[in-house]
């Protein structure tokens, strides 16, 4: 147990107006059933103000959300007490730093909850690719649609799929995919030959999974050695209508070559993420027939995003109780997270 003589002081920082949509209620009665809400329960997007010195020196825990600021050298100089992060939302890389480190301060995210929508879309996303779906609907809206649409390959019986990376979200994809007769490969560095017979995939290098490849999903974290992954090399690589699906980083495609090769109506692509979002105006990536594109929403929203506070707030009331978190984040995954 957590040796306290008084209730922790839990102070929530995020973007205005947000906590009561990522939030329920009943999610915030539990916080300040746990502990003291700091701030009259009123998150705080800025941490240089007087108001927030007085919260944070007084703050053992930060419960934060998209639009959380950066906990740097001197908001952790300006929280001495602070012991827990819990993060209700993805990525923690904008919050944490070197400082939160050297403070052994307890850092956990909610990315695992996040990757459940992203899972979601991404087999809608791959049975509809698969069946044709896209290309039809290109077709049916403008019937001379520069769009490759072989007969003999459309549908999900012994399709191919190839996934990059074995993520929370890609392992969710293999997961939700078991009732389809699909054949899966994976392409991740960390993943072992044991790791993917245990996954029931089978795992190859990047270049080989292209070759292999109908459909290639992307489920890797955008870092030095994963930008660009994607290049002119690894898109020729893919077969004739193969389709390049993106619900990760932008950042993972040379954009230009995947351009490139769209033009030419031999590939397929639905991408939720672009290198530069929004999508400009002017991308062709707008109005190529064989571009599926969203705006970044696979993740967590309207209902969904209750499953991310629930995780943070299941993880305040852990520690609380002195338990180990579930989903613990440290400085040596900073590298290879999203």
């Amino acid at each position: 147990m957590v040796d306290r003589t008084e209730p922790p002081q839990i102070l929530l920082a995020m973007m205005p107006g947000l906590v009561e949509y990522a939030f329920t209620t009943e999610q915030r009665r539990r916080l300040d059933r746990v502990g003291g809400l700091l701030h009259g329960g009123e998150p705080l997007d800025d941490f240089t103000t007087p108001e927030a010195s007085a919260a944070l020196a007084q703050a053992d825990v930060i419960v934060g959300h998209w639009g959380c600021p950066t906990l740097t050298d001197a908001v952790m100089s300006a929280a001495p007490r602070l012991a827990l992060f819990a993060y209700a939302a993805g990525t923690v890389k904008w919050q944490v730093t070197d400082a939160v480190w050297d403070r052994d301060v307890t850092v956990t995210s909610a990315a695992a909850a996040n990757a459940v929508p992203v899972a979601e879309y991404t087999v809608a996303a791959i049975l509809f690719a698969n069946k044709g779906v896209f290309s039809f609907a290109a077709r049916e809206r403008d019937p001379g649609a520069n769009v490759t649409i072989d007969p003999t390959r459309i549908g999900n019986v012994g399709r191919r799929v190839g996934l990059v990376g074995a993520s929370h979200v890609g392992r969710l994809v293999i997961d939700l995919l078991r009732p389809y007769d699909l054949e899966l490969a994976v392409a991740d560095p960390y993943l072992s030959d044991a790791d993917a017979a245990e996954l029931g995939v089978t795992r190859m290098e990047l270049d080989d999974l292209c070759a292999w490849a109908e459909l290639l999903s992307l489920h890797a974290p955008e870092v030095e050695a994963t930008r660009k992954m994607i290049g002119a090399a690894q898109l020729a690589a893919l077969s004739d209508g193969a389709t390049v699906l993106n619900t990760a980083r932008g950042g993972l495609i040379d954009e230009e070559a995947l351009i490139s090769e769209l033009s030419t109506g031999r590939i397929s692509a639905v991408l939720d993420v672009t290198a530069e979002e929004p999508t400009p105006a002017d991308s062709p990536l707008r109005t190529l027939p064989n571009v599926f594109l969203t705006p970044h929403v696979a993740g967590a929203a309207g209902t969904e995003m209750a499953r991310l506070a629930e995780l943070a707030v299941c993880e305040v009331e852990r520690w609380t109780r002195g338990e180990p978190p579930l989903y613990p984040v440290t400085a040596a995954d900073m590298d290879r997270i999203a």
